[in-house]
């Protein structure tokens, strides 16, 4: 429990973005109150403070203003804080420096040290992970959720020129767009996407039909989980599994939600991750 207006968060987001989703699933767990810019996506400059030009972009003030950035990275500094009062969230945040790396294809990238680590002492990290495999288990699916599953979502939403349309009608009036420009993004967007979603498909070595290795992440999921856990975390979700649902969560309303729900066992999971998530 923290203190009442202890710790003051800013969200700059785009609402169907994934990464933007898995923080909003952390922080609406955890209890914590926060404001929510919607970043137009085309012009951007609700975010034109910032050299880092992605979201999610967290803006925290604990008793100094802080920008967080990288979903990862913010989900597991402020999961920090919340467990550890023995550091400030600016030293916390200074575990997580930013590392300039460069792809095959020679574009400059930034990656983050450490970003699925809690940065707790001994004794804490025991009342979080009992065993050190707990530990490995959540990291693991983390990135996974990372690494993988979220290559699975353009291809699946802009699959068809029909499902493609259907996704970018919801982004357009769930995101912040002018009546022209909105116009622009849902037809334009949609013929874009469609023909991105096939180059993601060869990029990330997807079947023909996307919605097969969809359908094989989910039951892997479920798998993992087991039957003897209501979530990866045990009877309460841990980082993983809020992970998994704020990425999932960006399909609901669309074609490839409903197929995942139908032709997969993910279905009693993803009911209790709402549920926990709501209360």
């Amino acid at each position: 429990q923290l203190p009442a207006g202890s710790l003051q968060l800013t969200l700059y987001q785009y609402k169907t973005c994934p990464f933007c989703s898995k923080v909003r699933a952390f922080l609406d767990y955890h209890g914590l109150p926060y404001k929510i810019v919607e970043v137009n996506p085309i012009m951007r400059k609700e975010i034109k403070f910032s050299s880092y030009r992605k979201v999610p972009i967290l803006l925290a003030d604990a008793g100094s203003p802080l920008q967080l950035n990288d979903s990862s990275v913010i989900i597991s500094a402020i999961k920090t804080y919340l467990i550890s009062r023995r550091n400030s969230l600016e030293e916390i945040v200074s575990f997580y420096p930013p590392i300039k790396t460069v792809t095959e294809k020679g574009k400059e990238v930034l990656e983050y040290e450490n970003k699925y680590w809690l940065m707790l002492d001994e004794k804490e990290t025991k009342q979080v992970y009992p065993v050190k495999e707990v530990r490995v288990e959540e990291m693991k699916w983390r990135k996974w959720a990372d690494d993988w599953l979220v290559h699975l979502i353009s291809p699946n939403v802009y699959r068809t020129p029909k499902e493609a349309l259907a996704s970018f009608d919801y982004i357009v009036r769930e995101g912040k767009f002018g009546t022209l420009e909105g116009l622009f993004a849902k037809y334009m967007g949609a013929v874009a996407m469609f023909f991105v979603s096939k180059r993601l498909k060869k990029r990330h070595h997807l079947r023909d039909d996307v919605r097969e290795d969809l359908y094989e992440a989910a039951n892997e999921w479920v798998k993992a989980v087991g039957k003897h856990r209501l979530f990866m975390g045990g009877n309460q979700p841990n980082l993983a599994d809020l992970a998994v649902y704020g990425v999932l969560r960006v399909m609901e309303g669309l074609e490839a939600f409903d197929d995942m729900m139908l032709h997969t066992k993910i279905q009693p999971w993803y009911q209790r991750m709402e549920e926990v998530i709501q209360k």
